[in-house]
Formats: C-alpha cells, sequence, structure tokens
C-alpha cells in the first residue's frame, strides 16, 4: 500500500468521524503534503494530528516521513 491509498483508507475516515477531511497533495521523497479541510481547517490541537498520522504512518507501514500540514478554509468563511 503506498502512502496516498493508506491516507485515503486508514487516515481519512478516522478524521471524517469527528468533522474533518484530508486530502493527499504530494509526497517529495520523506516529505508529504495533506491538505485538511472541514473541522481540521481550525483545529487548534492540528499539529498532535499530524504527529499522530505521522506515528501511525511508521507503525503500519515501516515509513518515516514529515507531514507539511496545509489548512485550507472553507470559501465562505472570506465572505
Amino acid at each position: 500500500m503506498n502512502l496516498e491509498q493508506y491516507i485515503e483508507t486508514a487516515i481519512r475516515p478516522r478524521l471524517q468521524g469527528d468533522g474533518g477531511e484530508v486530502r493527499f497533495a504530494e509526497q517529495k521523497e520523506d516529505s508529504l503534503t495533506l491538505v485538511f479541510q472541514g473541522e481540521c481547517s481550525k483545529c487548534l490541537i492540528l499539529e498532535r494530528c499530524v504527529r499522530w498520522i505521522e506515528e501511525q504512518i511508521a507503525h503500519d507501514l515501516g515509513v518515516r516521513v514529515h507531514i507539511r500540514a496545509v489548512r485550507k478554509k472553507p470559501y465562505f468563511w472570506d465572505a
């Protein structure tokens, strides 16, 4: 299983359970960019969640990655 599939099948459903959303954006070597939306986009403890995702990837896939989190706020927040 590659990282994009792992995010889609193992991580995304867990975040959706709390009203969040995560989308795989890009991977460059050991750096992974994820876009966080929904409740995740305004979460005060997003960095803790990102560290948890890194730990889950290391545990389940045996791969060490650094995640760059991008918050994408809903379009209507600008109104």
